[in-house]
């Protein structure tokens, strides 16, 4: 786990995190609370396809460096799928949370008056709320993962496209009922911003299972990964699967690289004393002669 911190792919990676999260809620939020000379600043078509052609746009360039989660929801969604390391996880959901409340204060400083925190729609209960939000996110990280499935070689078009479909649908859904969250960084900025954290549990609480809802779906049940327990446990300990590939080898004091080597170990005195027999066999037959 270590070895992943020294080394600069993986600071990029999340310096990528970071920046992509940021310019996505300054985008998205800018166009939330609109231009005050408007007659209709919140238009929800505005708003999904801005979040949408946000993360589109971001997606196409930073995925290449951290896989562009760019929400917490996604990245523990990832790591359940057993594709990126604990560490690594920890870091890119950190990275979000400090981007996005970056990209809030920027808002804020445009447009004192005009950041808020999420609310609900009065006519729900935070109960109906998160099973929203669960669903819209369960949606999102489907698509994600199966857009992003390296195994697939039927996948046409653009992904990044894809993703942003995906967001944008999930915004026209559900923007008149909850102000789509679908991302727990996006919904703290604001929050922590304008100090205001009423029903904010729902934004964490319903990207979160739906992430992971999605994850069992696709990667356990709809289209099981071929990694074993031990595949996995290497994965989270070391991100052997990184998005960002490490140049540098596992850590080697392992339980496995303990086996291999004793296994070499005990190979090498056998095959000398099997040859021995075998020549001492080969003199005594032939003197017996």
């Amino acid at each position: 786990m270590g070895i992943q911190l020294k080394t600069l792919g993986f600071w990029q990676a999340v310096l990528a995190e970071f920046l992509g999260t940021t310019m996505l809620v300054f985008l998205g939020i800018s166009a939330a609370i609109g231009n005050g000379n408007s007659s209709y600043p919140d238009q929800e078509v505005k708003v999904a396809l801005a979040f949408g052609l946000a993360f589109a746009t971001l997606v196409q360039s930073l995925g290449h460096i951290s896989g562009a989660h760019l929400n917490p929801a996604v990245t523990l969604a990832v790591l359940v799928s057993c594709q990126i390391s604990v560490c690594r996880a920890l870091w890119y959901v950190s990275a979000q949370m400090l981007g996005a409340v970056l990209g809030s204060a920027i808002v804020l400083g445009v447009r004192p008056e005009a950041v808020e925190s999420l609310d609900l729609n009065k006519v729900i209960s935070p109960g109906q709320a998160f099973g929203m939000e669960l669903l819209l996110t369960l949606q999102l990280v489907l698509c994600f993962l199966a857009t992003t499935d390296k195994r697939r070689s039927d996948v046409a078009g653009s992904a990044p496209f894809g993703i942003g479909l995906s967001v944008t649908l999930a915004h026209l859904a559900g923007i008149s009922y909850t102000g789509c969250g679908i991302n727990p960084a996006r919904s703290f900025g604001p929050a922590l911003v304008s100090m205001d954290f009423e029903n904010h549990w729902v934004f964490w609480a319903g990207p979160v299972t739906g992430g992971i809802m999605a994850t069992v779906l696709y990667d356990f049940l709809l289209s099981p990964r071929g990694l074993d327990l031990t595949g996995r446990l290497k994965t989270l300990c070391h991100g052997v699967e990184a998005l960002a590939v490490e140049t540098e080898p596992l850590v080697e004091d392992t339980t496995i690289s303990y086996l291999e080597k004793a296994l070499n170990t005990i190979k090498r005195p056998f095959s000398v004393s099997l040859s021995c027999y075998t020549t001492y066999l080969s003199f005594s037959l032939v003197y017996s002669t």
